[in-house]
């Protein structure tokens, strides 16, 4: 019963490491780009005067 519960995690190389910090950056410059093409989009349908109306 001296069984780990989880297998051995593989060490990363520096090269490993670096193409997961780059794939990081580009999935958050993706995400960052859907909000701004959603927030973009919702000021279309609801027209520009969205911007004038009173508080």
């Amino acid at each position: 019963m001296n069984e780990q519960p989880y297998p051995e995690v593989p060490k990363l190389t520096p090269e490993d490491l670096a193409k997961q910090k780059a794939r990081s950056k580009a999935l958050g410059l993706v995400l960052g780009a859907l909000v701004i093409l959603f927030f973009i989009v919702t000021i279309a349908k609801l027209g520009g005067n969205v911007w004038n109306r009173e508080l």
